[in-house]
């Protein structure tokens, strides 16, 4: 499952925050604007805003997520972003959605004025059903249901292809070559357009100075021109990087082409390619997906054994060659490596359909339903599952044989330990996770102690480190001494000396036994705290 906190713009978001995102794209020329939307269909953006392209209605960034109501309760298909940024938004209904930088009418609005709320778009559009948006730096696509393309906005190179060099203020079909055929994928470099149709056949025009439309050569084209050198293949997938494009095969065959200044092309070299070249051709697992975006320089691919490869510009490294990664998919690819950490597609989570095994067991802590034993502590039932604590806790591993009476009871009285500290203790076995108040991890800190749990014992010291003030310092201190917790001890001790007079006057304080408070004293006095 992809991790939307592995792109650093989402970690201001809390847990719950998080829980609710279901797409997600981060974009913009530093990786400093994101929008997501949500279970429920409503969509946030937070971030930088450059050019308004959050599209709130103002110029002001936030750090804080807002709800853009005009595209509330839209069940949002494809979300597409150029460099200014602008952004395109197509809906399940077919309805295009566009705001941000405008000085080129890549909003397709027919002016240059900023969108500062999301429009719609309708210019040549009207009884069209919209499934696909793709944008370069300036110019946008759109793909319609009946396989057509419309292009609009910035158009030096012929990006928008429609024979000339003007700009386009709004949505134009792109025809030409593609007269009479039906599209299914379209894709954006800087200032290039790329398309594929449904026998396979490849279609590009726009800038060509990097050979990055395939053609042979490396002369601008106007209007679409076919890859002759795919000519025989069936190409699937395609995707743009700045200046070079990858294509997938429908025999999971990966061929590459354009700028290669940082090893994009993964052709072990760094040298232009002005025609498709066959990549990763050692690899015996076929290739099932391509991953680049216009706004980096960098690649990767996923093959039907999961294993997940990345080239060209990683993290200001030149990486000629495909490296095979750690990863699980290309989307992590572009959030730890890709320069900006941008999202090269919308991102779809993956919540409801499926469970990682930490997932899974979390869910089923506490769960009467599948639980195989209860722990009674006060009075209340803790349920668990005998295989999970056996494989997690050596203490379990030893208490579930044939020799202890416990082995056979389907109820677990606990009495020496209260309901909060044993529950927190099992749900930590379950999750990893400690979430107590320090007086209670006090507890818990014993009951880590008692059953030699080394690491439950280091976070409840951080919990009781994290939470420590004048007021229980003493008494935080007086437990660490009791439980042997030397780390623990030092810190208390510590916190205590630089508060004396703040410390000496609580009633934690006067409470302990005289043998402990002498040891403070003298330690202390050790110290030189008492000096005048």
């Amino acid at each position: 499952m992809v991790d939307v906190s592995k792109w650093p713009l989402f970690t201001v978001l809390s847990p719950r925050e998080v829980a609710t995102v279901r797409q997600a794209c981060v974009f913009g020329t530093s990786a400093n604007e994101a929008i997501y939307i949500t279970h429920d269909n409503e969509v946030f953006v937070f971030g930088l805003n450059c050019s308004n392209c959050l599209g709130t209605g103002d110029s002001l960034s936030t750090i804080v997520p807002k709800k853009l109501d005009l595209l509330r309760g839209k069940k949002v298909v494809s979300i597409s972003y150029g460099s200014g940024p602008h952004v395109l938004l197509a809906t399940e209904d077919g309805d295009l959605f566009a705001w941000g930088h405008n000085g080129y009418s890549q909003l397709g609005n027919g002016t240059t004025n900023q969108g500062v709320l999301p429009v719609l778009v309708t210019t040549n559009l009207q009884n069209k059903r919209v499934r696909d948006v793709a944008c370069g730096s300036h110019h946008s696509m759109a793909l319609t249901q009946d396989g057509e393309v419309f292009a609009w906005g910035y158009n030096n190179c012929g990006q928008v292809g429609s024979g000339s060099t003007a700009n386009q203020p709004s949505p134009r079909r792109v025809s030409s070559c593609l007269q009479g055929k039906t599209v299914v994928g379209i894709t954006c470099g800087q200032t290039s357009s790329m398309a594929v149709v449904d026998n396979g056949e490849v279609y590009g025009w726009g800038y060509n100075g990097n050979g990055q439309l395939g053609v042979g050569n490396n002369g601008n084209q106007l209007i679409p021109c076919r890859l002759a050198a795919l000519q025989g293949l069936c190409i699937q997938q395609i995707v743009s990087g700045y200046s070079h494009c990858l294509a997938l095969t429908d025999e999971g065959l990966l061929y590459a082409w354009g700028a290669n200044t940082y090893g994009q092309l993964g052709t072990g070299n760094k040298s232009n390619q002005l025609s498709p070249v066959h990549v990763m051709a050692e690899k015996e697992s076929r290739i099932v997906e391509i991953a680049a975006c216009h706004s980096t320089h960098t690649s990767a691919a996923k093959t039907q054994s999961g294993q997940v490869y990345m080239w060209g510009q990683c993290r200001g490294q030149s990486i000629v060659l495909p490296h095979l990664t750690h990863f699980t998919t290309t989307d992590d690819v572009f959030a730890c490596f890709a320069t900006p950490a941008v999202m090269w597609r919308l991102l779809s989570m993956e919540h409801d359909d499926f469970l990682t095994v930490a997932q899974a067991l979390r869910k089923e802590f506490d769960s009467a339903e599948t639980a195989d034993l209860k722990f009674s502590v006060d009075g209340k039932y803790i349920h668990v599952h005998k295989a999970v604590l056996k494989i997690r806790c050596e203490h379990f591993r030893s208490m579930f044989q044939s020799h202890w009476t416990e082995d056979l009871q389907e109820v677990i009285e606990i009495d020496q330990f209260s309901y909060p500290v044993y529950r927190s203790f099992l749900q930590f076995l379950y999750t990893d996770t400690v979430e107590l108040p320090p007086e209670d991890a006090i507890g818990l800190l014993d009951l880590a102690t008692s059953y030699c749990e080394n690491r439950l014992k280091r976070l409840c010291q951080q919990i009781i480190k994290r939470g420590i003030t004048v007021d229980n310092a003493f008494a935080l201190l007086s437990a660490a001494v009791r439980y042997d917790a030397e780390d623990l001890e030092e810190f208390c001790f510590r916190f205590c000396v630089n508060h004396l007079t703040q410390v000496t006057q609580t009633g934690a304080f006067w409470q302990v036994d005289g043998a402990m408070l002498k040891e403070f004293i003298c330690r202390a006095s050790r110290c030189g705290a008492f000096r005048n």
